[in-house]
């Protein structure tokens, strides 16, 4: 008892965990693989059988309890393997991972050989299924009779195989005599003749991935157990010495160990470098190439389905683990299952974020697997080279330069980047260094403890070895050789591992080396934290990313999305009040280093790429460790084994005795060397390693990541699988509910309000991204469970084959620009909305983008998502159960109906804001438009006067002049996407003094996502009525879709500025309401003008808004400039009826050209000056210009243009100086007013510093 306490109490800092040997069982006989997905057409010399955990040692520990049926899948995932002479017995190596609940990782490593087979009735049994087989086949060859392959299907179902001779009739001797011609052919069986090989399997578990140490000490093992001669000691006495004997280095040191042939070295990297990382990156990079690596990580770090492909098992786990090593400092969090056995197949239809490899079936083609996902899949088939990464992935931030920087790397050590190179594996039989001086000479050189002279005869000795190798030198000589070799590839892997993985270290120090400023502590204490996490936001997402350069925010806006980084952060949080995770304390420290180093302080947007500089420096501490062991393991020595024991049978894996390897024995005289050592190196262990070994305090506050617990997903038994299928619907409903929830939370601005900064905005970028993530949510829900599915999309599979079933019953379609809209009014849209879900598709379908499944399916969603019509149509969608059953599998989220229903409810809450994602996204398309003319009837002479005609603009550019129809109010008319909707011309031809009416406003309606525009007039369009003007500028806004206009109050998208409406027009019109207005309102009114225009373009260029809604709209620069320009001004004594500024403008300007002849004439020696030159050129050729757009226009277009060009400051000081103003305005008036002028022409003046682009539709026709 103990023994067992001393060895479980101590397993944490044990080299190895546990020794497990795998195979068959000769006690129950052969078990037919049922999960393994083959036919039985298949010889039985190929097909699985199941395989059982033969032993393993120690029974349990406490802190890695064995999970026998996890090591036996992963041992041997197509189970066992039969083989005869005449196939390849070559033993195969490949290692594999195992998370526990917690988190935590071990490692295991599998060295599979072939043992020939004793047990008759294995033997029988084969021979038996063979001759079935044969029979079988012969008889549906003849006869193509399928009763004969519906029975062979069924009939080898028993768990034992004795009664199976019995089962064979008489009558198909005759079929037996065939075999003779058959015998000799691959996959045929005859136990007179044929020996048969069954697979064997011996594994070692690890806390840490030592591979190479692993690799070795196994390959040794099988090497003593096929030799000749018996081993120095029996088996017993090396795998107690690894298990019980041998401790982790400790870090920043190197440890040697005793295989059975002889020495091994492993090595633990220190406090200040980068965690173990022991699987050959090069060996990744090689089969891949540079590009497809990066292309590969950049998948991985968006949490994007990843699924590896190989033949070769261990090729998956060297992808896999190279790819999680260079994240450091991010952690992968989902499923991660680089080898997929057979019987977790099922794990394929994980709706979740998932990092998995399965194996390559022999001929078997990509076209055959199954997968439901695919629109979001990253698919890497390693054995073709090649990467297929899912639609718009984003590069990774200087990809190029980073490539090259990779590139250089490999190059050095003798690689070449383009990959595609198949690396041979590394041989699996260690060097039998058959002479003990040999041996000894080698861990000499190994420690150090060569002189000159000896080292400089090894070295010779070397060269001698590597010069022989071609003809057939002495077995010294060759093993010398092989073993140099092997110890100089050893070293260059692990310098070329460490350098890459410092190339990435180094990028991601570079793009958050100041996250630290961006993390936001909100709460008093940890509890609060963990109670209010789900509404907390812990990282200033928006600040971080105004910080960066435009080129990098594509692949970080959706980055800082990924769980893998709000770990992250949330480990950053909980650092004050529990330790610090050692990969973040390890990452933190670099910065630090790296802040006190490097005094350069670039701007972040503009940082030029710079180089790792800690390439040697860490390839150097490694070989430091590699070629002088710090520490030597105590040796393997005989234990106290009975008489017999431990015999060597030659070809045979001995049957191990249980009793001294089930426990450590604590009496023998080396336990108290074994227990120093192990507390000195739990003294010194820092917590760098992935393992998160002796983490307690860390594991107290665990803050329920909502992950699937690991060990029920290595579980196959059926109700495990139920559970695990009902936890992915559990998941997918969450986070939907986060997901909508944070979309609103972004859209109405809450976040950025609550924290105290000011405006409710979000970029457009922030917006997009959010939005992708959406898709691709809808995308795994509807993949989970999916059994019929058309091209790469579920949820466009499901919407093809809902309109192939809908098609039938519903009328020849229409076109969508046509179908209803004629019947649609004014007031009543909802015959466009009745059966949108199929206009919605076949609108999609005819878009001239040329979109994949997948890019049609987002093109749906955004439609939807715009129209509020989302959760709609995906409830209509939903009601056909019957097709629903047909196309999923009965675990499905899409077939649990409370989950379901929750589901759109949560999609439906995305109703209340307003989304342009359609719009925005689709810049190519063509849409229909319909405008129609609201004319105020009252006071307005019949629109049968006027010839009209409009020019609407967007965004993305105009419509042009669409003349409207005689007669009629409204058009409609097809263009190229216009974006948002911001301005409409609207003009008449006619000139004559009956053609003129009164415009209320125009609406403009997107026939295609059900926008509403707005543009309000309240103005007269004719000659003599007004201004007379003949052409109008309005300024629209967007109306919700189903035409309430105020809406948009409660919906948190503040409503856009409009054009100065007919109340404000009327109030202006009359004179007495102008004497009225209050100086400090209009002065008030004018600075909120200049200061939201300020505001405009402090934003980052994604987040601003309208520009000529600032300057033209309700509020807007113009009509406050208007509005101080009207204050005080006189009673009707200088003109006639109305009173229009320009009228006085131009008064000015004439007055000043007058006074300037008459000085000329004088003599007069004052000079004119430049901003009164401008002055009279722009008004003048403003009244040039052939566009009648009256005097409110001509007005509006000066102020636009002063303020493009910087001289609107210049010319308000010339009018207030003019000798007309002193006339027309009364002593009161702020044009007379000299201080009013000088803080007027300060505040415009703050504006020159800014860029003024000015819209083609408020400068037309003017050439200034």
């Amino acid at each position: 008892m103990n023994g067992t306490a001393a060895a479980t109490g101590s397993a944490s800092c044990r080299f190895a965990h546990y020794f497990v040997v795998c195979g068959v069982d000769t006690e129950t006989g052969l078990e037919p693989d049922d999960l393994a997905g083959e036919g039985f057409e298949q010889s039985p010399i190929r097909r699985s059988f199941k395989s059982k955990v033969l032993v393993h040692y120690p029974e349990s520990t406490d802190r890695n309890p064995f999970n026998k049926d996890a090591v036996n899948m992963l041992c041997m995932p197509r189970g066992l393997a039969f083989r005869t002479q005449a196939d390849s017995l070559e033993p195969q190596f490949h290692s594999f991972t195992v998370a526990t609940d917690d988190g935590t990782r071990s490692y295991g490593f599998v060295h599979t050989f072939y043992e020939e087979v004793t047990s008759a009735q294995i033997t029988t049994a084969m021979q038996t299924l063979y001759q079935m087989h044969h029979v079988e086949h012969h008889s549906s060859s003849s006869a193509s009779s399928p009763s004969s392959s519906s029975s062979s299907a069924s009939s080898p179902s028993t768990s034992s195989m004795d009664s199976l001779v019995s089962s064979l009739d008489e009558s198909d001797a005759e079929s037996l005599a065939g075999l003779s011609a058959c015998l000799g052919c691959a996959g045929s069986f005859d136990s007179a003749r044929d020996t048969l090989y069954v697979s064997k399997a011996l594994c070692l578990l690890t806390p840490l991935p030592f591979l190479q140490a692993a690799r070795q000490f196994l390959s040794q093992l099988h090497q003593a157990v096929t030799s000749h001669t018996a081993p120095p000691l029996p088996l017993e006495s090396y795998i107690h010495n690894i298990l019980y004997e041998v401790p982790l280095p400790p870090p920043g040191r190197s440890l040697r160990f005793h295989g059975v042939q002889g020495p091994i070295v492993c090595q633990r990297p220190g406090p200040g470098e980068l965690p173990l990382g022991d699987f050959p990156l090069g060996e990744a990079f090689s089969l891949l190439g540079v590009d497809n690596m990066v292309q590969l990580l950049t998948c991985v770090l968006l949490e994007m389905q990843v699924l590896l492909y190989s033949q070769d098992y261990q090729r998956l786990m060297t992808v896999a683990e190279g790819v999680t090593t260079l994240l450091f400092p991010f952690q992968w969090q989902n499923i991660y299952l680089p080898i997929l056995p057979a019987p977790l197949h099922h794990l394929l239809d994980a709706p979740v974020p998932f990092f998995m490899g399965i194996q390559r079936r022999d001929g078997a083609q990509r076209s055959s697997l199954h997968l439901p996902h695919e629109a979001n899949l990253c698919f890497v088939d390693i054995d073709n080279h090649c990467v297929e990464a899912p639609e718009d992935l984003p590069l990774f931030p200087d990809q190029t330069e980073l490539i090259q920087e990779l590139s250089e790397v490999l190059l050095r050590f003798g690689l070449p980047p383009q990959g595609g190179v198949t690396t041979k594996p590394a041989a699996t039989t260690s060097p039998c260094l058959s002479s003990l001086v040999l041996e000894d000479l080698m861990e000499d050189r190994r420690n150090g403890n060569l002189g000159g002279e000896e080292l400089a005869v090894l070295e010779r000795l070397q060269a001698l070895a590597r010069r022989c190798g071609g003809g057939k030198p002495s077995d010294g000589g060759k093993m010398l050789g092989r073993v140099f070799e092997e110890e100089e590839e050893e070293l260059k892997s692990a310098k070329m591992n460490v350098q890459l993985r410092e190339v990435f270290a180094g990028r991601f120090a570079t793009m958050f080396g100041k996250y630290e400023e961006f993390v936001i502590h909100s709460a008093p204490d940890l509890d609060s934290w963990l109670s209010n996490r789900e509404g907390t936001f812990s990282f200033d997402k928006g600040s971080f990313l105004s910080v960066q350069p435009a080129t990098h925010l594509h692949f970080l806006s959706r980055f800082l999305e990924t769980a893998m980084f709000s770990s992250f952060v949330d480990g950053k949080v909980i650092s004050r009040w529990a330790d610090r995770e050692p990969l973040q304390q390890l990452f933190d420290s670099r910065l630090e280093r790296e802040r006190l180093y490097d005094t350069d302080e670039e701007d972040s947007r503009s940082c030029r790429y710079r180089k790792c500089t800690m390439l040697f420096e860490s390839a150097q501490a490694i070989e430091r460790r590699l070629l002088k062991a710090d520490h030597t393991a105590i040796h393997p020595h005989l234990l106290d084994m009975r008489i017999g024991q431990g015999r060597h049978q030659q070809g045979y894996f001995p049957k191990l005795q249980a009793d001294v390897l089930a426990q450590g024995q604590s009496t023998n005289k080396w336990s108290s060397r074994v227990t120093a050592s192990r507390r000195t190196g739990t003294k010194r262990s820092t917590t760098t390693e992935t393992s998160g070994l002796d983490n307690e305090q860390r594991q107290k506050h665990t803050f329920g990541r909502k992950n699937l617990r690991q060990s029920k997903l290595l579980d196959s038994s059926p109700s495990a699988v139920t559970q695990t299928h009902r936890e992915f619907v559990d998941g997918l409903l969450s986070e939907c509910r986060l997901k909508t929830k944070r979309m609103l939370m972004e859209r109405m601005g809450k976040e950025s309000v609550e924290l105290g900064q000011g405006e409710a905005n979000i970029t457009g970028l922030q917006e997009n991204t959010l939005i992708h993530g959406l898709c691709d949510l809808l995308e795994r829900t509807w993949g989970h469970g999916l059994q019929l599915k058309q091209g790469k999309s579920a949820l466009w599979s499901h919407l093809l084959h809902y309109q192939a079933t809908e098609g039938k019953m519903e009328a020849p379609a229409e076109s969508p620009v046509s179908n209803g809209l004629d019947q649609r009014t004014l007031d009543d849209c909802t015959l466009l909305l009745k059966g949108s879900l199929l206009q919605d598709m076949r609108f999609v379908q005819t878009m001239s983008e040329g979109l994949s499944e997948v890019g049609q399916a987002r093109a749906w969603i955004h439609l939807a998502l715009e129209k509020k019509m989302l959760s709609q149509h995906l409830k209509e969608l939903l009601t056909n159960q019957e097709l629903l059953r047909q196309l999923y599998k009965p675990h499905a989220f899409l077939l649990c109906e409370e989950e379901r229903e929750q589901f759109l409810f949560h999609l439906l809450s995305l109703n209340t804001v307003d989304y342009l994602c359609f719009t925005r996204v689709f810049t190519s398309i063509s849409i229909p438009y319909r405008v129609v003319i609201m004319p105020m009837k009252k006071l307005s002479i019949a629109m049968t006067t006027v010839n009209p005609w409009v020019c609407v603009s967007g965004e993305m550019g105009d419509s042009g002049v669409r003349q409207i129809p005689k007669n009629t109010q409204e058009i409609f008319f097809q263009c190229k996407n216009l974006g948002r909707l911001s301005t409409l011309q609207l003009g008449q031809e006619n000139s004559g003094l009956l053609a003129k009416c009164l415009i209320d406003s125009v609406m403009v309606y997107n026939e295609i996502t059900g926008h509403t525009y707005k543009f309000p007039c309240g103005r007269w369009l004719g000659k003599g009525v007004g201004d007379g003007s003949l052409e109008r500028v309005l300024i629209g806004q967007l109306v919700s879709p189903g035409g309430e206009e105020d809406a948009g109050r409660w919906t948190g998208t503040p409503p856009e500025l409009a054009s100065p409406s007919q109340s404000v027009r009327a109030v202006l019109g009359a004179l007495a309401g102008r004497s009225r207005m209050m100086a400090v309102e209009v002065q008030e009114d004018m600075r909120e003008a200049a200061n939201n225009l300020v505001k405009h373009f402090h934003k980052p260029e994604q987040e601003r808004g309208n520009l000529t809604v600032l300057l033209c709209g309700e509020g807007g620069l113009v009509l406050s400039l208007e509005n101080f320009l009207l204050h005080g001004f006189k009673c009707n004594r200088l003109f006639q009826r109305n009173v229009f500024v320009w009228d006085f403008v131009e008064k000015a300007v004439v007055s000043m050209e007058t006074a300037d002849q008459m000085g000329d004439l004088r003599g007069s020696t004052e000079p004119k000056g430049p901003p009164c030159d401008s002055l009279c050129h722009y008004v003048n050729a403003i009244n040039a210009s052939p566009r009648n757009i009256g005097k409110e226009g001509k007005f509006q277009l000066l102020v636009c243009l002063g303020i493009r060009d910087r001289l609107l400051s210049q010319w308000l000081p010339l009018l207030a100086e003019c000798h007309l103003t002193a006339r027309t305005y009364e002593e009161g008036a702020l044009l007379r007013d000299r201080a009013a002028v000088h803080s007027l022409s300060r505040i415009l003046h703050t504006l020159h510093e800014f860029t003024v682009t000015l819209e083609t539709a408020l400068v037309k026709g003017v050439d200034l």
